[in-house]
């Protein structure tokens, strides 16, 4: 039993179109001119990887089993920062290598802990500079302190060089005494 409802009840003829729906204010209703916008680019930008490679820190720089962290821990010198706790010790290894930690107790959860260990990472590799000028080289474990939390690389960037700096002297002095 097939009917023609459709044919009876809806309509084949087009709504009118309507008028445009955003309001006009005091500068009338105007649109942005074609082609105003930014070029197109032209291809893959190239990337310079030999400047990429110059900032990495590589897996001899870092510290990776508990037996360093705790090494540094019971035998190095504790600095503390307004953003991090360092503990450094003298090493024999060819360059300075750096181990970073930030604990649940803390900074809290996993994501901040994250956050706070990659600006530590990203402090010390930064400050490469610095720590060449310092002739001893020093196994550095960085812990993460709950202010950091609330702040930008800048801050504990510059704090690290201070301590990088300031290690420096003592490390001069005492060669000279």
């Amino acid at each position: 039993m097939e009917t023609d409802y459709a044919e009876e009840n809806v309509s084949t003829k087009q709504p009118p179109p309507r008028k445009k729906a955003r309001l006009q204010g005091e500068d009338g209703d105007q649109e942005r001119p074609r082609g105003a916008g930014a070029p197109a680019r032209e291809g893959a930008q190239a990337i310079d990887g030999r400047a990429l490679l110059v900032l990495d820190l590589p897996k001899e720089a870092r510290l990776l089993k508990r037996a360093e962290f705790l090494c540094v821990y019971e035998q190095g010198t504790r600095i503390e920062g307004r953003f991090m706790t360092v503990f450094v010790l003298p090493s024999r290894h060819a360059r300075h290598r750096v181990g970073v930690t930030a604990t649940k107790k803390a900074i809290g959860k996993s994501h901040d802990r994250n956050r706070c260990k990659r600006l530590l990472r990203e402090s010390f590799r930064l400050s490469r500079a610095e720590l060449e000028s310092v002739v001893q080289r020093y196994d550095w474990v960085l812990n993460a302190r709950r202010r950091l939390l609330d702040t930008k690389l800048d801050k504990p960037l510059a704090e690290f060089k201070q301590i990088v700096k300031k290690l420096a002297t003592e490390v001069t002095e005492s060669t000279e005494d």
